[in-house]
């Protein structure tokens, strides 16, 4: 099997790569999290997130918007202390603030994953770069989309973060033409 070369070596990215990269979610809570997520990755590489992922399911309340949004200066302080996840301060209150922008869109009557996926008109764009070089690091539509999340009060969410995020949630598919994850996610 042909994969990406960005995940060619290291079995915890192949496992990634193979069964989530690329594939779409609509569910909210799993956007959510994705998105935490790849902020969290900000100056750092994914491994080094993908690594940490289950802890960070473990100590953020496995991304439940509601617990985080009332998180207290002491839970902060315990995630701060807690070497199992990236103790950045900016990023862990990140995470809350977005938190609780999910939910105020909640509030609002809509869904994450309509919000999220109206950037793409609802469908996975499908790109065919034939190496990972021709892949951009953002696009017009990441633009966009960073722009209106950081109006709307996200964190963390830069052109680049989102593009990744966009990436990782399916609503690009950036898979090279010779990974064979391409055409399995054409179906």
């Amino acid at each position: 099997m042909k994969r990406c070369e960005w995940c060619i070596g290291k079995e915890i990215y192949e496992e990634y790569h193979d069964t989530e990269w690329g594939v779409p979610v609509y569910d909210d809570q799993m956007l959510f999290e994705m998105l935490c997520l790849e902020g969290a990755q900000a100056g750092l590489s994914w491994i080094t997130v993908l690594q940490k992922r289950e802890h960070y399911r473990k100590v953020f309340d496995g991304f439940d918007p509601t617990k985080i949004a009332r998180y207290t200066q002491k839970k902060r302080d315990r995630l701060l202390s807690d070497p199992g996840i990236i103790r950045n301060k900016l990023k862990v209150n990140g995470f809350i603030v977005n938190a609780q922008e999910y939910l105020r869109l909640q509030d609002e009557g809509r869904s994450f994953s309509d919000y999220i996926w109206n950037f793409v008109d609802g469908k996975p764009t499908i790109n065919r770069f034939k190496t990972m070089a021709d892949v951009p690091a953002n696009t017009p539509v990441s633009d966009v989309m960073s722009k209106q999340l950081k109006k709307d009060g996200f964190k963390f969410v830069g052109s680049t973060i989102v593009y990744a995020f966009m990436q990782a949630c399916g609503m690009v598919n950036d898979h090279t033409t010779s990974c064979f994850r391409h055409k399995e996610l054409l179906k």
